[in-house]
């Protein structure tokens, strides 16, 4: 079985992105740029007792996706806790939203973002009471 065991998240400024990723979910970073060969900042993004995957800001070595483009990858989406707050976050460090939030209903809160550097993610808050 293939299991999802990092992700990259290419960006046009990192320190903006490692910014941008830092303020909003408390990730830190590691330079792995020697490994890489390229600007490369490996992303801790919790605790590694708990469930989810750590990745990475890689620079982009073409053009950003067009505004309005359809998504031509994955899109990464973590679990929140507040999503309100979180969405705050995002928009007060220059993130745009996608598609507003949403209810899945008797499961949780859905809403998708455009990050400081072009790029879709989601973000989740699990609630059974969601409708």
């Amino acid at each position: 079985m293939g299991r999802l065991i990092h992700f990259e998240i290419h960006v046009d400024d990192m320190e903006r992105a490692k910014k941008f990723y830092g303020e909003v979910f408390g990730w830190s970073f590691e330079d792995w740029s020697d490994y890489a060969g390229m600007p490369y900042f490996g992303a801790v993004t919790g605790d590694a007792n708990e469930p989810g995957i750590n990745g990475a800001l890689m620079q982009r070595q073409s053009a950003p996706p067009a505004s309005g483009q359809g998504l031509n990858g994955y899109a990464c989406t973590m679990r929140v806790g507040d999503y309100d707050s979180t969405e705050a976050k995002i928009l007060k460090n220059g993130g745009k939203v996608a598609k507003p939030k949403h209810a899945l209903p008797g499961m949780a809160w859905q809403g998708y973002y455009v990050d400081s550097e072009g790029n879709i993610f989601g973000i989740h808050q699990p609630d059974e009471n969601a409708k």
